[in-house]
């Protein structure tokens, strides 16, 4: 459904996105991932249409994205990475607009959809804060039933509850047999909705994966805290244990899932009065997977 072949495109400073080759199978939902500046909404414009590539194509339901934008934009579910309404317009005009444009009438989904995001529509969108415009932008996005949706960091601004309200309907999308592609910085979001994910880094794609192998790859954090940091930190390297930043009678420990048990046994010959799990942030997973593509070359 969405397929993506050499794509190049470049700015003047010389950044953009470089021979990127991945496609999004039907009933598919990828996540796409790296830091800010690495490529992913340049990427999504050009599925939009919104940029013509220097080299390459895109295409989604077998159409060309720079051709066919037109056709393709009015089908296509999507959110914006950083939304911009028509202020002037209240929220119900505005989803009026967006129905006329797509010449839609239907109207079931978008009442289903208020209902869960607990949004009124009327009044002046400018009026609206940042979550009330997020549940906007997700509503015109799902309204009206689009087979492909393109998802920049669709949650931000959301609070907790209503980014796992987000999650249930991407995960019924999903059931339908819906086509999605989603940027995010959430790991937890990714995990509990993608199939696979692409990594970014600079314009190049350094990993694509199916989000268990992602999951089982990771390194796992630990935080220990003893009587005997200084003895600690010392026999944790000597087991060539990955170490973090030691203070205040605290040691950071990374380890592979399967050197767990060995980690446990060395520190069980200290006296530790504290053990945590230092939780894996998608930076952590990024730096990683950069790491290991670095000693690949």
């Amino acid at each position: 459904m969405i397929e993506v072949k050499n794509l190049t495109m470049k700015y003047p400073s010389g950044k953009g996105i470089f021979d990127l080759n991945f496609f999004v199978n039907q009933g598919e939902v990828m996540g796409y991932l790296g830091p800010n500046g690495a490529g992913k909404t340049t990427t999504i414009r050009a599925l939009l249409g919104f940029m013509k590539p220097n080299n390459g194509t895109a295409a989604i339901g077998g159409m060309d994205c720079w051709y066919k934008a037109t056709e393709i934009q009015k089908a296509l579910g999507y959110i914006p990475g950083e939304i911009n309404f028509l202020d002037g317009m209240s929220g119900d005009e505005f989803l009026k607009f967006m129905h006329d444009m797509r010449k839609t009438k239907d109207i079931s989904f978008q009442k289903q959809l208020l209902e869960m995001f607990e949004l009124n529509p009327k009044g002046k969108i400018k009026k609206f804060s940042k979550g009330m415009k997020q549940k906007l932008g997700i509503v015109t996005a799902f309204m009206h039933n689009p087979d492909v949706l393109i998802l920049d960091e669709p949650t931000s601004g959301l609070d907790p509850l209503m980014q796992n309200r987000f999650v249930d309907l991407l995960l019924s999308e999903k059931a339908k047999g819906k086509t999605i592609l989603m940027s995010s910085h959430m790991f937890e979001e990714v995990e509990k909705t993608c199939d696979n994910v692409l990594i970014i880094k600079d314009g190049r794609i350094v990993k694509q994966s199916d989000v268990q192998t992602l999951k089982i790859t990771q390194r796992k954090g630990y935080i220990l805290k003893t009587t005997d940091i200084n003895s600690l930190a010392q026999a944790l390297q000597s087991e060539n244990f990955e170490i973090g930043s030691i203070h205040n009678n605290s040691v950071e420990v990374f380890v592979s899932a399967h050197n767990v048990d060995r980690l446990i046994k060395t520190a069980a010959n200290f006296t530790i009065t504290h053990f945590d799990i230092k939780v894996q942030t998608l930076e952590d997973i990024f730096m990683q997977f950069y790491g290991q593509e670095e000693k690949s070359r």
